[in-house]
């Protein structure tokens, strides 16, 4: 029997006797403790590029309790997870040296189903990385001089990396898994300074427009219950939580619930192709621009986020968005106080970077966020 296999079935043989996987470790089994990293990327200046690891953010999952992903399992999805890890070794690290040749800092690493979670085994693919390769590539990003970030996104519109947790969300299983990824991860990096909480898109509507099949979204006091407990474990092992800044558009008292310890992360990629001006963009997308400010008011630290994606109003027009980047850093520096701008962030959202021309559009990004910071 294969060693993932065994993993899977050892799982599913814990769940038949009503034992969690994260149950079964002893007291004594915690991961060996990680050196903390050797590189800090300075606050102000945070050139960071989110990189998809893992790949199941975007997928329904199969209903079969503690089960393995199969073909056979997905075959009536909509929304069907991937079997496997898109990043080969050499692609990783041509990707991570090209950005520390173009003067990125900090790389934030969108794990999900992508890392070896030793107290939730279950939750791995082909090519999952283990304890060990995540460390050794935290260690190559540290010698030259890119701060890697930890990003688990605990949205439940991007949860399908939880497998059958997906299915359990706001109950104590899911609160327990929660809880240890978290502190897994913390583990793994090293006490990483910043933990990216995700929290995207959490809307019934989202899911019902990507079809998919099962569709689960919290709001009112199921949303902040959820949402403080994820921060409050966070700031547990050390690290601040860091999400995305989406629940405040259309909730008005985000901006004072919210933890200021929490930095925020709007996204605005001018998809209607509005602008950056919240008086003369009358699109939908008037509303982030306006989080912008909302969030500058209100004092919280901030790290905008821009992508060389084109939404479907540029997409119609035959209008890329190789100048979304520059223009957002402009943007940020004219109204965010220096002291609460942390820096920038650019997101590609490519995760098929085993395709030429996704890995292509990487490395534009990266180009583009390098020359927007100069």
């Amino acid at each position: 029997m294969k060693r993932k296999e065994f993993i899977y079935q050892s799982a599913i043989g814990l769940a038949a006797l009503g034992i969690g996987v994260s149950c079964a470790k002893s007291k004594g089994s915690r991961i060996p403790k990680t050196d903390p990293q050797t590189v800090t990327a300075p606050t102000g200046d945070i050139r960071a590029v989110l990189l998809h690891l893992g790949r199941n953010m975007w997928c329904d999952y199969p209903t079969e309790h503690m089960g393995a992903l199969s073909p056979e399992s997905i075959e009536t999805l909509t929304m069907k997870p991937r079997l496997s890890i898109a990043w080969s070794d050499e692609r990783w690290r041509q990707v991570v040296d090209y950005a520390a040749a173009a003067g990125i800092n900090m790389i934030v690493i969108d794990l999900g189903e992508g890392l070896q979670y030793p107290s939730h085994p279950e939750l791995a693919v082909e090519g999952t990385w283990s304890v060990e390769k995540m460390r050794a590539e935290i260690k190559y990003m540290n010698e030259r001089g890119i701060e890697a970030i930890p990003k688990l996104n605990f949205s439940t519109s991007h949860n399908g990396w939880m497998g059958d947790y997906s299915h359990m969300v706001s109950s104590k299983p899911y609160y327990r898994m929660c809880e240890d990824v978290i502190r897994d991860v913390v583990e793994i990096f090293g006490g990483p300074r910043f933990f990216h909480i995700g929290l995207d898109e959490e809307r019934a509507a989202f899911q019902e427009d990507q079809t998919s099949q099962y569709i689960c979204a919290r709001k009112g006091e199921y949303w902040w219950r959820d949402f403080l407990h994820i921060v409050a474990e966070v700031e547990k092992h050390g690290a601040r939580a860091w999400m995305w800044s989406d629940y405040g558009w259309h909730n008005e008292e985000f901006y004072e619930r919210c933890p200021k310890s929490v930095i925020q992360q709007n996204w605005f990629y001018d998809e209607a192709y509005g602008g950056f001006d919240a008086e003369t963009n009358t699109t939908s997308d008037a509303v982030i621009v306006k989080a912008y400010h909302k969030l500058e008011a209100a004092g919280f630290d901030q790290v905008p986020c821009g992508s060389n994606w084109a939404g479907w109003k540029r997409r119609q027009l035959g209008i890329g968005a190789d100048d979304v980047m520059g223009k957002l850093v402009q943007f940020g520096r004219a109204n965010i106080a220096s002291e609460r701008l942390m820096g920038f962030m650019m997101a590609t959202w490519e995760t098929s970077v085993d395709k030429d021309e996704s890995l292509q559009k990487i490395l534009n990004g990266i180009d583009q966020l390098a020359a927007a910071m100069r």
